[in-house]
């Protein structure tokens, strides 16, 4: 596929509630959306890097530079087989796995279009529905947080994730387990502890979790390592795994027992599927977690969450769970097993809604 031109969007979509983590609250999310046109088609790739740098270093101001400045300029013009290719040629450029996982997304859409192949297909995908959890914010209190677990259950979802941060820890999950005995529940902590702090959660281990997801900086892994030493409950990283090679580095020295992979946060789907091959390997579950991505993301996290070492429920979730109106045309729903739909069309399956995009477009750069 030869790269012929790009055109960056810059969005801002409103969620239909905020979403509260240990490192901030959002009542909308941002994110680069890339067109990107070769051989008379166009692929679609989405950019996680939110507005803020509390999830990681990388911005929607940061990536929009560098797409602008460093990487589209890297492949305008220039052939490429597959993502691998791709993947040599941004190497020039240090680090912005999600800037580069945006790229990588809309040339593997390309692909897809041009082989009339899905990107479940091109991936290897084994499942025509994958199973889907919640992510669930904080909230303002215990009683609320039961209510809003109580309507996602409603909803049909079946496993549960509840952000936490200190102070805001084991009495909530507690209280979730007492009214919820069998609840597939798990905890996720954005690395909001220490290790001299992270003895506080040592009640979990009580409380039949699924996992413990990051509990401590991102380049902590040998502190992870001490911490599921202690515990029971398996850690899961997330933050911390930007690449296979910190994948195998975690594994080999015992720092997790899980690991959550996020294509948009490796660099992209070709690392993750790395790392996936990796963890099968060992035998280690992996879960594909979700960054409120609109439909191109989701799209995208749906066939890749389709490989067959996805054991345990992603972080997808339906359409409506974030966004009254996405960008796409197609809309993810949930299957009454708690499960959704794998999109079955060329690439990534999704067509986007000219209208909606204009309307959530902060600003647009066309790059030649």
């Amino acid at each position: 596929m030869k790269i012929e031109r790009i055109v960056l969007y810059h969005l801002s979509m409103p969620l239909v509630s905020p979403f509260e983590t240990s490192f901030g609250r959002s009542e909308a999310r941002e994110c680069v959306l890339l067109e990107t046109f070769a051989d008379g088609l166009v692929g679609w790739g989405e950019c996680v890097a939110d507005r803020d740098p509390g999830y990681a270093y990388e911005t929607t101001g940061t990536a929009w530079h560098i797409l602008k400045e460093f990487l589209a300029p890297a492949v305008l013009g220039e052939d490429f087989a597959d993502a691998t290719a791709l993947q040599a040629r941004l190497s020039a450029v240090r680090g912005h796995p999600m800037a580069k996982a945006g790229l990588e997304m809309a040339l593997w859409d390309l692909l897809g279009k041009a082989q009339g192949r899905s990107l479940r297909q091109m991936l290897g995908g084994v499942r025509e529905r994958v199973e889907v959890g919640v992510s669930v914010g904080i909230q303002e209190d215990v009683p609320a947080l039961l209510r809003a677990v109580e309507d996602y259950l409603a909803q049909g979802y079946q496993r549960i994730k509840i952000k936490i941060k200190p102070g805001r820890d084991v009495a909530e999950t507690a209280a979730l387990r007492k009214e919820f005995p069998h609840l597939r529940l798990q905890v996720d902590a954005n690395s909001a502890y220490t290790i001299e702090t992270v003895g506080a959660l040592q009640p979990l281990d009580d409380l039949n979790l699924l996992l413990i997801e990051q509990p401590l900086n991102e380049d902590d892994l040998w502190d992870h390592r001490l911490v599921q030493q202690r515990m029971r409950t398996p850690i899961c990283l997330d933050e911390s795994i930007l690449s296979a090679r910190h994948a195998r580095q975690a594994l080999e020295m015992g720092a997790c027992r899980i690991i959550n992979i996020k294509a948009g946060r490796m660099g992209g789907l070709s690392q993750g599927l790395a790392v996936h091959d990796l963890c099968q390997a060992q035998n280690v579950p992996v879960w594909c977690g979700g960054m409120l991505e609109t439909g191109v993301g989701r799209a995208s996290n749906l066939a890749l969450a389709s490989l067959p070492g996805f054991t345990l429920p992603g972080d997808i979730s339906a359409s409506a769970r974030y966004y009254h109106e996405d960008i796409t045309n197609e809309i993810f729903t949930l299957n009454p097993d708690s499960t959704i739909d794998v999109p079955e069309g060329p690439g990534l399956g999704v067509t986007v809604n000219r209208e909606a995009l204009e309307r959530y477009s902060l600003r647009r750069e066309e790059i030649r």
